[in-house]
This record gives C-alpha cells, structure tokens and sequence, in this order.
C-alpha cells in the first residue's frame, strides 16, 4: 500500500468561481481498449449532449489502454475533427492506471469518466457533476442499486454487483451503495491527494479511491442513474471478481494496521461543521458513548470467560488480575480505534501504558469487591462471584470512559496547530465589510500571500489549487496556480467554437 508523500492536506471546499470561458470546467475521461467500433458513437453522442446541455466549457479525452485494433487511429481521427475531444495513449493496459494518468495531467478543476458504452443515461452527468462545481461535495458516483435507478440487466450481473456491495459493506465497512458502476466524478484538488495513496491500477482502482475518499471523511454524493447493460461488454467477469477480492484484503490489512497516512485528505478547520466551537455541547460525546458501551460489552464477555477459565487452575484474586489484565490490553486497544478514532501506531504505547493504570483503578474496585465478599461468606457460590463481579464493572466501567476522555485520549483538536505551507496558500478571503465600500476603500483587499489577481471583466474571487502534469506526478515536483473559470452565457462567443 502506498504512502509516498501528496502535495498535503485538502482546502476548504468552495464554489468554483467563473472565468475564462476557454478553460475547461469539466474533463470526461473514456478509457477504452480495443473499442474501435463504439468509440466514434460514444464521442459523437456524449460530445452532442455536452454541447447542448452543460453550461460550462469542457473536454473529452480518449485514453486508450495499450489497444491492438484501430482504436488509437479512431482517437485521433475524432480529436483532429473536434476541438474539445483529446486522445491520450498508453502502453500498459488498466483502466486505474488510465484514469490515474490523464486525471493527474489534466487542469480541468472537475473530473470524471464514463464507459464507452454508454450504459449510464447521459442525462445524470449533470447531476453528476454539480455537487462537486459548487462545492458541496468531494466525489460523486451513479448507483444502479438505488430505489430509484431503472436498471435493465441480467440476473447473474445483479446477483454480482449486489454481493460485492454486501462484501464491501461487511468488510471494510462502506457505505456506498455501488462501487462498480462506469459512472464517477472527483474534484481535482481531492484527485491531487487521493490518487497518490491508491495502488491499484485495474478494475479495482474506483472501490479503493472510494474506500479511502470514506474513510477520510469526504463527502462522496450518490446519483440514481438509468442503466442498461451491455450484452458484448469484454470484461471478465471470474478474473476481476478475483482481484476485486485481493484489493478488498489488501485495503482491509492496510487500513487496520493504520499503515495509510489518510489524515492529509482531511478538510481544514471550519468546513466540517462537526468541528466547530459550540458551547455546552461535548464534541463527539454521543459516537463515543456508544462505541465505549459496545467495545465495553464485548470486554465484559472476553472478561467473564477468561476468568472462568483461570478460576479452574487458580485463585479468585489470581483468576481475576489475570483476566482483567488481558481484557484491559485488548480494551484499551479496540477503544483507541472505535470509540475515539485514534489511527496508527504514534502514542499506542504510551496509550497501553495509561490503560494499565485505568486497569489498576478496576482491579482495586473488583478486587476489593471479592474480598469483601469473601469476608461475607466463607464459601461463595460461583454464580455469586459473576454478579458481584459484573456490579464492580460497572462501576469501574463509569469511571474507565471518563479517564479515557480526559486523560487516556483527550480531545486535543482545540489546540492550534503549526500552520503549514499548503494551507496557507488556501487561507479564506477577508470578510465582506459594507462600510469600507461608503468611504471608497476596496471591501476585498488582497491577500497577504500573493499579488492580486489581474482583473478582468469576469474576476470574482481566485480559486487556488495545484496543477501539475504527468511528469510533475511521478517526480512529485507539485507547484500551485490560479485557475479562472467562467460559466459560458449566451453572448460569450470562442473564436475557436463555432456556436
């Protein structure tokens, strides 16, 4: 799994604002191997409705996987006669690593892919990607397991995309409803960061952009979509199953060692109202009490069985300090990861360390609770020693949740932060203020970092983000830009678009 270094954390989502009406707003991908028959139709169609429907300038680029037949002739062919269609070629076969490649290099600010054989209504694409231009999400997908997507498919391809939807959501706890479908967009600054972290390159690569888009809290938007299937589709059905279940593993391993550094995918201070300072309201109080009550069951259990089974050999005081020791560690282990969302390996020892301290209090109150039972009734029954046992956790069990909130695992995101370079460069605008505007001051000075913008007739507020090309990307030599964008009105006129 990979944790080679990303261009750093994520900045607050925004609307993109308009500009020049030359550059694309909108970068749809279509991966294709040995698709010279549909590729022109698919083109044809997809560039009409474009034109026709989406109110922003945009691109479609052709990237063909290493293709045996007349595709990359067919791709030419269609981008020598159409402005706004490109073709890219690629020596390796894989649609991950089509899209991986032609996302990185492209500077549309939203990008997206569709399959070549239009299986998805064309109608959703708008859908599709206005979430993401106005800044309301990170990712969106069409679903044809939506109650309301109409789909037209065989029973066996059902059958398969709802198991392995069940599969994703039993394992690796995903709560989209259809990773499969050739049907997805992503806004380029999220791209910038995520692609970087995914290691397949094949029919796999979406499941895992969304696995860990999720994970990292990203906003993923769902479409229903209208969807036929195509009866000459090439993909093997057995050999993708197969490697779809070896991600499944791969990702699952790497996500419980903590060995992907998701943190940098997280949204800066205030764009997740979850983060925001409000008084008398316990940040996150409600998700932990729940998770400590059932992480806090499960111990009990462990627990109650260990003991029986050292009360065969042993003491009850030595029954008990050795059982509640093992159920400590494995307790404070599974709340440092459920219950307060602590991820990777920094700070676990000394965690444990605090844990066994938290077990000594319990081992105090159960222990004492023996004992004064034992000075009660000179043989008590075993069922005896389970109830004042599972009384004595109880309390204890009160008192381990306020030790692990406050002391074991504090909430430190009050604390302020070392500002880093990355996000400096994505610092808000200054505040709007109407009386600079009565005593002739400009209301929108720019900002510290950087020069103001050149002005134009369509300047509104900058959109900064990092553009980079295929080179940039392998060698990671990130750098940042402006990118304007401008909605096309009906008298904006391209010299280069004959509408």
């Amino acid at each position: 799994m990979r944790t080679d270094s990303s261009p750093g954390n994520l900045p607050a989502r925004e609307h993109l604002p308009a500009g020049d009406a030359g550059t694309p707003v909108l970068d749809v991908v279509i991966p294709v191997y040995n698709e010279e028959k549909d590729l022109q139709p698919c083109v044809l169609r997809l560039h009409e409705h474009l034109k026709r429907t989406f109110p922003y300038a945009f691109r479609i680029t052709v990237a063909d996987n290493a293709s045996t037949d007349t595709t990359p002739l067919v791709a030419a062919r269609l981008a020598a006669q159409i402005p706004e269609v490109t073709s890219f070629r690629l020596e390796q076969k894989g649609r991950g690593r089509a899209l991986r490649t032609v996302w990185s290099a492209s500077d549309a600010p939203v990008l997206a892919y569709m399959d070549v054989d239009l299986s998805t209504d064309l109608n959703a694409l708008l859908p599709l990607v206005a979430p993401l231009i106005s800044g309301h999400s990170d990712l969106a997908i069409g679903s044809r397991l939506s109650r309301s997507s109409r789909v037209v498919r065989g029973a066996k391809r059902e059958f398969i995309s709802r198991t392995y939807n069940l599969i994703l959501r039993g394992s690796l706890q995903a709560r989209f409803s259809d990773a499969q479908c050739g049907f997805k967009a992503i806004r380029r600054d999220v791209a910038q960061v995520l692609l970087p972290l995914i290691e397949d390159t094949g029919w796999f690569f979406d499941t895992e952009m969304l696995v860990l888009a999720e994970r990292a809290g990203l906003r993923i938007h769902e479409v229903p979509v209208d969807w036929v299937d195509d009866p000459d589709s090439t993909v093997h059905i057995v050999k993708t199953a197969t490697d779809d279940l070896k991600g499944v593993w791969r990702v699952g391993r790497a996500l419980a060692t903590g060995s992907l550094s998701l943190d940098r995918l997280a949204r800066p201070f205030g764009d997740d109202p979850r983060d925001r300072e409000l008084t008398d309201v316990p940040k996150g109080l409600a998700r932990q009490l729940v998770g400590f009550c059932v992480v806090g069951g499960l111990s009990t259990l462990f627990y109650l069985l260990l003991y029986s089974g050292f009360r065969s050999f042993s003491g009850s005081q030595v029954a008990n300090a050795f059982a509640l020791l093992v159920s400590a560690v494995a307790n404070t282990a599974a709340n440092r990861r459920l219950t307060f969302g602590v991820r990777g390996r920094g700070g676990a020892v000394r965690h444990q360390a605090q844990g066994l301290v938290v077990f000594g209090i319990g081992l105090a109150l159960t222990s004492g609770s023996l004992a004064a039972l034992n000075a009660g009734t000179s043989d008590p029954a075993h069922s005896t020693e389970l109830a004042v046992l599972i009384a004595a956790n109880l309390a204890a069990t009160v008192l381990r949740f306020l030790l692990f909130r406050a002391w074991v695992f504090p909430d430190r995101q009050g604390e302020t932060p070392a500002p880093s370079p990355v996000l400096a460069s994505h610092q808000p605008a200054p505040p709007f203020h109407p009386t600079a505007v009565r005593q002739g001051v400009d209301p929108y000075p720019p900002l510290p970092h950087r020069p103001a913008a050149p002005s134009s007739p369509y300047d509104t507020a900058p959109y900064d983000t990092a553009q980079f090309r295929a080179g940039e990307a392998a060698d990671r030599s990130w750098r940042d830009s402006t990118m304007q964008l401008q909605a096309v009105r009906p008298h904006d006129h391209d010299p280069r678009n004959a509408r």
